[in-house]
């Protein structure tokens, strides 16, 4: 018996991928979207794919791929409907924090069960006032004997109502200097009175997946919940995580505009005008050329991105590059899209519609566009080739 090799393991995944799409996400998503409805059944059919550990060692139950692959899965999921992607997305940033910083007891006891997806994870993160200023985040976590009391409350939480596990980020002393030293990161669970889900958040595109509040009244957690075992480390731990959930966002953007592209070629070479296809128009043939070059110059970033990952590399510059020009083309192809289309795009028969308003999510999803030029210029002043 041979072993599959890593790149004939990630084509067959990927195949898996794009079938499952075709098959039982594509002819879902318009209602998906129009009555915003979590789709169980799909999400189970994800869990049967391994999606939820890709990138998890298989020692603790998970496929143990690269995230060239992991790019490779978000894209084909939101060719289909990007609100699949959540479902997985921040999951992967709390697998991923526990891998590399978790204690072998923590990777243990939570890897198991998210990889297989018997527990659903995200990412409390975003609190109501702080938005990408995370350094000063105020969800406190106040040490009482073997536990940790934590308050305070968070927004945007994706998988808030129907997840059982979060990495969050609380306060651990308020006295810190620089903030961010004073912010460390643990696992929490659902169960306990003092863990409360608030409102559903009513969403522009996004749809057909929970978005929530969660509030936090005088949580207790076991101080073995603590990542690492160690308080101050959470700020780190999670930029660190962020750079796979950029990843995956600039390949969530490249996935959409890939679709929106093609929904527009296709319609150029049936709707006709004076006579002839409206692909025959000069105009139409530009609009197509430039979006074609856009959507493979982001492919080409986000993978560039997650090759260097996969060879174990920092790639904070390279993810935030990445995530920015990829999220930006999407938007601009989705537009140019419902223009091919005319009439036709604006109204909600047409996939082009729900490519346009899901398109702005990747452009302020894991960290907002403008803090991407902020990280991507303070990194590039911080190389070695352009000190003065």
């Amino acid at each position: 018996m041979t072993t599959a090799t890593p790149e004939e393991a990630r084509i067959q995944i990927v195949n898996l991928v794009r079938e499952f799409v075709r098959r039982d996400v594509e002819p879902v998503a318009a209602e998906l979207d129009r009555e915003d409805k979590v789709p169980h059944d799909l999400i189970d059919k994800m869990k049967g794919l391994g999606l939820f550990g890709i990138t998890v060692p298989e020692e603790y139950g998970g496929l143990g791929l690269d995230y060239t692959t992991f790019a490779n899965i978000f894209e084909e999921l939101s060719k289909g409907f990007m609100s699949i992607t959540g479902a997985i997305g921040t999951h992967h940033i709390l697998t991923y924090v526990l891998m590399h910083y978790g204690t072998e007891e923590q990777k243990q006891r939570f890897l198991p069960d998210l990889a297989s997806g018997r527990k659903r994870g995200g990412l409390a993160l975003t609190e109501p006032g702080g938005g990408s200023d995370v350094a000063n985040l105020k969800t406190t976590a106040t040490k009482d004997g073997e536990e940790y009391v934590i308050n305070g409350t968070k927004t945007f939480i994706t998988n808030g109502r129907y997840g059982d596990s979060f990495c969050l980020l609380a306060r651990t002393d308020e006295a810190a200097d620089p903030p961010y030293r004073g912010i460390s990161c643990f696992v929490i669970e659902k169960g306990d009175p003092g863990f409360k889900v608030g409102r559903d958040l009513d969403k522009m595109g996004y749809r057909g997946l929970d978005t929530c509040e969660l509030i936090f009244d005088d949580f207790r957690i076991p101080a073995d919940n603590l990542v690492g075992g160690q308080e101050g480390r959470g700020f780190s731990q999670v930029m660190s995580g962020l750079e796979t959930g950029r990843i995956n966002i600039a390949a969530r953007a490249v996935g959409v505009a890939q679709a929106a592209f093609e929904a527009a070629i296709r319609y150029s070479q049936q709707r006709e005008t004076f006579g002839v296809p409206i692909s025959q128009h000069q105009a139409i043939q530009l609009k197509l050329a430039d979006m074609a070059t856009k959507v493979q110059a982001a492919r080409l970033l986000t993978y560039d991105a997650a090759a260097k990952k996969d060879r174990g590399d920092r790639v904070d510059l390279e993810s935030g590059m990445a995530k920015l020009f990829a999220s930006e083309v999407c938007q601009e192809v989705a537009l140019e899209a419902l223009r091919i289309h005319g009439g036709y795009g604006y109204i909600k028969d047409s996939p082009v519609e729900r490519y346009y308003r899901d398109a702005p999510l990747m452009i302020i999803g894991e960290g907002t566009n403008e803090i991407m030029r902020l990280m991507i210029a303070k990194q590039l002043l911080n190389l070695p080739q352009y000190q003065i």
